[in-house]
């Protein structure tokens, strides 16, 4: 039979410390599993960063079509069959079912022009909101700041037109009739 004896301080900070060290590393982005979710795709803000073509100047957002992935399964031939000198049959051939991941179709980035930041003062974003207010998408303030609710309604606008973002495009910024469309140059 073991007997049991109270802990020494030595052995009560060793398992202090212990502790404290397995919390950390729960802390570490290393050691977290991979069922976190990512981060939501796609571009927050507007950005002169924009596609590879982009006219200079100009700034853009970005929504990420995902990859859709499926698995297919196959048949591999592992062992073939085994024939004898007389043609016949001496072992089966022996065959395994192998999971594949396929990707269907690929990751899209998908690119749309966006006023730039330095368009967006308080009165465009007054204008803004009193727009989507018009057409009965935003019930907040009008208040000139791009706020929560004002990003929510350009989303739900926007998502109308077919574009998953709260990002505002340059022409949701014309349908809504805050931004003149370029004259195209006449023949």
């Amino acid at each position: 039979m073991i007997e049991a004896r109270p802990l020494s301080t030595q052995a009560r900070r060793l398992a202090a410390i212990l502790a404290a060290v397995s919390l950390l590393a729960a802390c570490d982005p290393a050691t977290q599993s991979a069922t976190a979710e990512p981060p939501e795709p796609g571009v927050l803000e507007a950005t002169r960063d924009g596609p590879a073509d982009a006219r200079p100047g100009s700034c853009w957002g970005k929504t990420v079509s995902p990859a859709v992935i499926e698995s297919a399964s196959q048949r591999v031939l592992v062992k073939p069959a085994k024939v004898n000198p007389d043609g016949t049959i001496a072992s089966l051939p022996v065959y395994e079912t192998k999971e594949q991941q396929v990707i269907v179709t690929p990751r899209i980035d998908n690119w749309f022009e966006t006023p730039c930041p330095n368009v967006l003062t308080p009165e465009f974003i007054s204008s803004l909101q009193r727009a989507l207010q018009a057409r009965g998408g935003y019930g907040g303030a009008v208040s000139g700041i791009f706020d929560p609710a004002t990003r929510d309604a350009v989303l739900r606008f926007q998502r109308q037109q077919g574009l998953e973002s709260a990002v505002l495009a340059l022409t949701t910024a014309r349908t809504l009739g805050l931004v003149a469309v370029e004259r195209q140059p006449t023949d």
